[in-house]
């Protein structure tokens, strides 16, 4: 008689012993990402090599990333293809790894103020998170070859590291798609621009690349032109390397505010830029399909969403006294969208700015930029997916019948998409809770009270950066307890990855099928 099959409905465990994922291939992909990631550290080298400085912090911690790489490589041995189970595990191993490697520069070059482990690697996960918190007070104090690590880390965590890796391990497959998802988050389409992942990436890398050198270029130029006499090249380059990455780090403890009017006005812009999905700029660029860029909603909403905000702001420094005319529209213009693109650069002290303008900026935390961009935060789109979700709810609940499909940009978004927003959400909000609740018993934050930790909570699961109070664009993190930076660097590694792959990792159906 042959053997009743189970029920489909019910689950069936794994034997005990036994695991779903693949560790071993995804230790090897993990092996392979590191060996990739220790070229990183030569441009640091090379930097401390010109102007004097020893590279070997650089040198030895490249080499013990390469080692840790190949190792892992050799122990794992052949493997099959990457799945999306063990794409999860990648995605949070990797993020891990990357602060953790990229803070021993900073304890093995002498740098006083981050001779500190908690100090390192809260610098180093706001570098590769693209946050721009710092705990750094004097960064004059910090030779070159550091300032140019802070910089290029927030270059490489802008676009992500795995990205990056796409482009040139063509063997990542399906587990391939499932890190670029993780890289570019949100309900985005990207396998209408190439056929393979690998291509696909390497075309977001081209448009990275050519935002970077346009902006360094850009700000080069006010420098030759004496529009702006403190914008020397490498300045140019750290300005525009954080600007690209939406992450706000800058050479000097003034962030923007030292900055020449048009130097603001050209940041602005290009922070507004490098907000936009990475792919409709290519579509944009490359395919020169304009119209296919005007339709999309989350594009529209987002500008219209800048100029409002950008409004607001500039109206409450002009009614408050804290700046007029010209002055007030480009202090609020700037603000906007560099809170909003969670960048963090400042052209002022906002914390002492009104309430209404304190509280626009607190809200523009929660909306980020295009999802598709190396922006923190929620995500415009999702916002849209949300409000038409809750649109429809309420017509449902008075005309039960109706089939109301929820859109964007004419496209239907499925019960699965919707899920996934609504999980975001609730998630977020959840971490947001529980990091301002932490956050609060260690000494208030800095003894700021309970709004300075909501605003350093939101600031870091955003990846904005500075908050409000001591925590703001004139202060730093460096007041904080060592048990509230590591909260604060769990919440910029949370909301880099977007929360859900390190949720999915803390389940224990992930590991047992």
């Amino acid at each position: 008689m042959r053997p009743q099959r189970p029920l489909p409905h019910r689950r069936r465990w794994l034997p005990r012993g036994r695991t779903d994922v693949d560790v071993r291939t995804a230790l090897g992909v993990v092996g392979t990402l590191l060996a990739w990631f220790a070229l990183a550290f030569v441009p640091p080298a090379a930097v401390a090599l010109a102007v004097g400085e020893p590279p070997w912090p650089f040198l030895v911690t490249g080499s013990a990333v390469a080692l840790t790489g190949l190792a892992l490589r050799r122990l794992t041995g052949p493997r099959p293809p990457l799945g999306v189970r063990e794409g999860f595990l990648v995605v949070v191993a990797v993020w891990l790894l990357a602060p953790a490697f990229g803070a021993v520069p900073f304890l093995l070059g002498d740098v006083p103020q981050l001779d500190r482990p908690a100090d390192a690697w809260f610098e180093a996960m706001s570098g590769f998170t693209a946050t721009g918190a710092t705990v750094v007070t004097d960064l004059d104090a910090l030779g070159t070859d550091m300032l140019f690590w802070r910089q290029f880390s927030h270059w490489l965590g802008g676009a992500g590291i795995i990205v990056l890796a796409l482009a040139v391990l063509p063997r990542l497959r399906i587990g391939g798609r499932e890190l670029l998802r993780s890289e570019l988050p949100g309900p985005v389409e990207i396998e209408t621009l190439g056929e393979t992942v690998r291509g696909t990436a390497r075309r977001l890398w081209k448009v990275y690349l050519a935002v970077t050198a346009v902006g360094v270029l850009a700000l080069a130029a006010l420098g030759w032109a004496g529009l702006d006499r403190r914008m020397g090249l490498f300045d140019a380059f750290s300005y525009a390397t954080s600007a690209v990455s939406l992450g706000g780090f800058a050479p000097h403890d003034d962030s923007a505010r030292g900055l020449a009017p048009v130097t603001q006005w050209v940041l602005c812009g290009l922070m507004a830029v490098a907000g936009v999905n990475l792919l409709q700029m290519y579509r944009l660029a490359a395919l020169r399909q304009v119209r296919a860029a005007a339709r999309d909603e989350e594009l529209r909403t987002y500008a219209v969403l800048l100029v409002v905000a950008s409004g607001v702001v500039a109206a409450e420094l002009w009614a408050a006294g804290n700046a007029g005319g010209a002055g007030a529209l480009r202090h609020g213009a700037f603000q906007a969208v560099s809170v909003m693109t969670t960048t963090g650069f400042a052209t002022a002290d906002w914390a002492v700015w009104g309430t209404v303008a304190t509280l626009t900026l607190l809200a523009l935390m929660f909306l980020g930029a295009c999802a598709g961009s190396a922006s923190g935060s929620v995500k415009v789109v999702r916002h849209l997916v949300l409000l038409r979700f809750t649109r429809r709810e309420l017509e449902q609940a008075v005309h039960p019948d109706a089939v109301l499909p929820v859109r964007v940009s004419g496209r239907v978004i499925g019960a699965r998409v919707l899920r996934s927003v609504l999980l975001f959400a609730l998630l977020y909000l959840l971490v947001l809770a529980v990091g301002t609740f932490c956050l609060a018993l260690d000494a208030g934050a800095g003894g700021g009270g309970v709004f300075t930790a909501l605003g350093a909570a939101a600031a870091c699961l955003g990846n904005v950066g500075p908050a409000f109070g001591e925590l703001g664009p004139s202060g730093s993190y460096a007041p904080l307890g060592a048990v509230s930076k590591v909260v604060l660097g769990a919440l910029m590694l949370l909301g880099r990855i977007e929360i859900v792959p390190l949720a999915v990792l803390l389940r224990r159906g992930y590991w047992r099928a």
